[in-house]
């Protein structure tokens, strides 16, 4: 270790993920995104631009969606953080996961994870009236592949499956 390395503070930092309690050790200034993926192992939420432009670190925090590259992971502790890996019950996945598959809204897939974590919180929100709403209100997430067309038929879906709410 350098001397610079050596001078980093580590904390330990508890979060609260997916409805399970973790403790970290890391320097305080580790993203969330770092810390899902480099020291949980969940490695759903996607490191795309690490700028907070391409949405595909997409989590939500005590209900809100947010971007986990822009978020430290001491600033989540205390809080419910939800990622892509718990919105399954089991083996049943959440209806906008089964939407995505159905409607085949996902090219690559890399940015699959941040685009469903929206897409669910679009519904919530009452953000999913029509197309044009669907496309502002998911605007932070983009597809490098172009699945726009597929990825708003699945939220239609779920929208017109929950009633307007997922």
């Amino acid at each position: 270790m350098t001397s610079v390395e050596e001078a980093v503070t580590r904390v330990q930092v508890p979060l609260q993920i997916n409805g399970r309690q973790h403790v970290v050790v890391l320097e305080p200034r580790v993203s969330l995104l770092d810390a899902l993926r480099e020291h949980l192992d969940l490695t759903g939420s996607k490191k795309g631009c690490d700028q907070g432009t391409c949405g595909s670190c997409t989590v939500w925090i005590d209900g809100r969606r947010v971007l986990a590259c822009l978020t430290l992971a001491v600033a989540a502790s205390g809080h419910e953080i939800v990622t892509i890996e718990g919105l399954a019950d089991g083996d049943q996945l959440h209806p906008m996961q089964r939407a995505f598959i159905e409607y085949d809204a996902f090219q690559c897939g890399y940015c699959t994870s941040g685009q469903i974590m929206s897409a669910i919180k679009v519904i919530e929100e009452g953000n999913a009236g029509t197309d044009e709403d669907i496309g502002e209100f998911m605007s932070g997430n983009i597809c490098r592949c172009a699945a726009y067309p597929n990825i708003r038929a699945a939220i239609r879906h779920v929208r017109d499956e929950a009633g307007g709410r997922s």
